[in-house]
């Protein structure tokens, strides 16, 4: 699933591509805007808003989308071969005399007034790459349910919002707790380090091609998506296992010496 730093450049790109420019072609492949058209109103901005990115346009309208785990936003010049996946998986066209962008694979497409948009994105906690970014609220955000474990309460996206499983897992190596660890049971001086630390790596990476939390070039990542390797501090063997519930499960990783705090029972890890 595409995290903070990675919907910031999307952004990025989409708003060098459109913004200042008139629309000349727009396709809204969603049953409920299929008779929507956006074609000569000028492209504002497009603005990240943790995973969330909001295409605001001319007449007051925000077409907002979401990545989810899976889609994504490709642009083309004219003439391009369009290479984003089959035509049947593209949710969205938006074109200008001199590039079109595309969406593919979209499980959030809606147009709105741009009045309105607090009902999209209004529940999100402080953005960590946005200009609303509050390390106090996020961290209070985090405090209100002292009991939920850390990493399922990083991954809720209205105490602050940017961070998604790669973050997870690396911000609680970061600060020596397993991810089962009770947000209450932090000791405070790392909690204090949280906001701090999770802004510090999304800002770093934000215009990087590819995501780094180690400052190395091999490995790129202290545990997330190493195990059975051992740990880049003390040598003994990542461990993995999923947390969550259903839909929400994630692939986790930890190290069981320098992260302190509740972990699964042996045999239900790898």
């Amino acid at each position: 699933m595409p995290e903070g730093d990675t919907v910031w450049q999307a952004a990025r790109r989409l708003h060098t591509a459109l913004a200042g420019q008139v629309l000349t072609r727009s396709d809204l492949r969603v049953p409920r805007y299929a008779t929507a058209d956006l074609t000569g109103r000028a492209v504002l901005d497009v603005t990240p808003r943790g995973k969330h990115l909001l295409t605001h346009v001319e007449g007051g309208l925000t077409l907002h989308s979401h990545l989810r785990m899976d889609g994504s936003w490709k642009v083309y010049a004219p003439g391009e071969r369009w290479r984003g996946g089959p035509s049947h998986q593209i949710r969205v066209i938006l074109g200008t005399a001199e590039r079109t962008a595309v969406g593919y694979r979209l499980p959030v497409l809606e147009l709105l007034r741009t009045e309105d948009e607090d009902r999209a994105v209004g529940h999100l906690g402080p953005d960590l790459l946005g200009p609303d970014w509050d390390p106090a609220t996020a961290l209070a955000n985090l405090r209100r349910e002292p009991e939920r474990p850390l990493g399922e309460a990083l991954l809720d996206q209205r105490n602050l919002a940017g961070i998604g499983n790669i973050y997870k897992n690396e911000l609680c190596f970061l600060l020596r707790a397993t991810p089962w660890l009770p947000v209450g049971a932090l000791p405070a001086e790392h909690a204090a380090q949280l906001p701090v630390l999770a802004k510090k790596l999304l800002e770093a990476n934000r215009e990087r091609p590819a995501r780094n939390t180690t400052g190395r070039r091999d490995p790129s990542m202290f545990v997330y998506g190493r195990a059975p390797r051992p740990c880049l501090r003390c040598g003994t063997s990542i461990r993995a296992a999923n947390q969550g519930d259903g839909s929400r499960e994630r692939p986790t990783y930890w190290c069981p010496v320098c992260q302190s705090g509740p972990a699964p029972a042996p045999g239900s890890h790898r």
